[in-house]
């Protein structure tokens, strides 16, 4: 299992997420390919807005990450990549939808351009039972 790090000598989470996570058991990890909004079942694009995008790809992180046995409560560590940091707040408000009291770390980076010209892109690592 899991646990979170949170400490007052380094910048508290400006958002929902950890400051560290750390694997507690013997640890069989995945890490997940970048995620953009593709819908799996038309293989477009999910919306024009970016909380359509976080959304469809954060469901595609889940599908990966359950495929693999593990769920979203097991994810130790996201990087949001996205194409406007002003739309911080907006991927924050989806993103707090999917992680319980105790969310992974996570970076977030704005980009100049992501596969499709798309919004969003989020990947994940998660801790997978043995």
């Amino acid at each position: 299992m899991k646990s979170t790090v949170n400490t007052p000598d380094a910048p508290a989470a400006i958002g929902p997420y950890s400051q560290g996570t750390i694997c507690r058991s013997g640890c069989r990890l995945l890490f997940t390919a970048g995620q953009i909004p593709i819908n799996p079942l038309t293989g477009e694009v999910a919306g024009d807005t970016v909380e359509v995008q976080a959304h469809q790809a954060l469901e595609n992180v889940r599908a990966i990450v359950e495929a693999a046995g593990g769920s979203l409560s097991s994810v130790l560590k996201v990087t949001i990549f996205m194409k406007n940091m002003q739309d911080y707040g907006k991927i924050n408000k989806v993103y707090a939808t999917y992680f319980g009291d105790q969310p992974p770390a996570r970076s977030a980076v704005e980009v100049v351009r992501l596969p499709k010209d798309v919004l969003v892109e989020i990947e994940a690592v998660a801790e997978l039972e043995r």
